[in-house]
């Protein structure tokens, strides 16, 4: 079985990186826009529709509030198993580290699983960093009225 592990980096408070991925319905809102363009919540799964035109349906297995630890597994006829976990750790008081770990067969499928989880962080800390700049008061310059 592949295991892929990422460890991402990100410009905003674990409480709002936390509130963005236990937000389990919204990931096309808050935690990677762009990246997945909708998310609807069926029952204990979202079925979400991701920008290169794969849908997935991914099953809520456990949210740790404590832990700050999400575990979500995806159903699909292409996939014999998906299992993933995302965590969030404080990396002082104002960055994150976002722990993404997901396993998944066949073995074949895991480089493209490992390229759409690079491009889902990228859009994470672009979103979240932004949502951080925003919440905290500092807006770019260009928008800002003279």
């Amino acid at each position: 079985m592949a295991s892929i592990h990422k460890d991402i980096p990100i410009d905003a408070s674990p409480a709002d990186v936390w509130g963005a991925v236990h937000d389990f319905g919204n990931l096309h809102r808050r935690l990677v826009p762009g990246f997945v363009l909708d998310a609807r919540l069926d029952g204990d799964a979202r079925i979400v529709n991701f920008a290169n035109g794969t849908v997935a349906r991914e099953l809520l297995v456990d949210c740790d509030e404590t832990r700050r630890r999400l575990v979500y597994a995806v159903i699909s006829e292409r996939m014999k198993q998906h299992s993933a976990s995302v965590q969030v750790f404080a990396d002082g008081d104002t960055r994150t580290r976002l722990v993404w770990i997901v396993d998944v067969l066949p073995n074949e499928i895991a480089p493209y699983i490992d390229s759409q989880m690079d491009q889902a962080a990228l859009a994470m800390q672009k979103a979240l960093a932004r949502s951080a700049k925003v919440e905290s008061g500092f807006a770019s310059d260009s928008a800002k009225k003279y």
